[in-house]
């Protein structure tokens, strides 16, 4: 495959990059769901078409990741279906669900991916668990109230994507997730533990909480059913990011802990 971009998801399909040489990855442009310009989203949306008239002339297949988060799916009534009309509630959702469309119509042939909340070293501090790590290690984090998130392990998401792209899947649009919507509060509680670390919590308005439909996946790729996606899964995820963090000032904070 070629993969385009050099970032945290960029960099964790390389151990896959010398397999599918008929997709072009697209693992670059917007990551932050928040607090992104008109700018950067103009950008990303050139690059995309810039990728796409190249697959288009020479027939390879691009995989484009959208996002299943609650930018996308969190104003839906029931688990998020990529096969059930959305209605994003954040700029980033829609900019993502736009991006899609315009794939839809650039005449490449395509696979979007509609991502959880990856979870993996190195990746950018703007994430959640390296902001909610941040936070705590100054002694105070800031939660929604009610807000839950999905977590998925990067090392599973590219197990994923390898396995679906041997299927030269075309024209389908998948969510890759864990399908269990983790309350943040939950999370901090793990983190807390794990890294022996105490902090205040700041509580703010209401956040959004939704539930991902991995119905679609299961079927694509049954071997989900022994990757340990279930309610206990966002512990195993967590457990091995603590792991890349240090846990006191003598020791060099890992990538992405910061």
């Amino acid at each position: 495959m070629q993969i385009v971009g050099n970032g945290f998801l960029a960099r964790s399909l390389e151990p896959i990059a010398h397999q599918h040489p008929d997709t072009v990855v697209l693992a670059a442009g917007v990551s932050w769901a928040s607090g992104t310009s008109d700018a950067d989203f103009a950008r990303e949306a050139a690059l995309l078409a810039e990728v796409a008239r190249g697959c288009r002339a020479t027939g390879r297949r691009l995989l484009f990741f959208s996002t299943a988060s609650t930018g996308m799916y969190g104003a839906v009534d029931g688990p998020g279906r990529e096969d059930a009309p959305v209605v994003p509630c954040t700029p980033y959702g829609a900019h993502k669900l736009g991006l899609e469309r315009q794939l839809h119509d650039s005449g490449a042939e395509w696979l979007v991916l509609r991502l959880g909340h990856l979870v993996g070293p190195g990746q950018p501090p703007h994430q959640l668990l390296p902001a909610l790590v941040r936070q705590m290690r100054e002694g105070r984090v800031r939660i929604h109230r009610g807000a839950a998130r999905d977590l998925i392990d990067v090392v599973d998401v590219v197990r994923v994507i390898d396995l679906l792209l041997t299927q030269d899947l075309r024209g389908e649009t998948v969510n890759v997730a864990s399908g269990e919507a983790v309350p943040v509060e939950r999370i901090v509680d793990h983190l807390e533990g794990r890294l022996g670390l105490v902090a205040h919590r700041e509580y703010r308005e209401a956040g959004a909480q939704h539930v991902i439909s991995t119905e679609k996946l299961r079927a694509l790729v049954p071997q989900t059913a022994r990757m340990g996606f279930g309610p206990g899964y966002y512990r195993r995820v967590l457990d091995a990011f603590a792991k890349t963090c240090a846990t006191g000032p003598a020791v060099p904070e890992a990538p992405g802990c910061r």
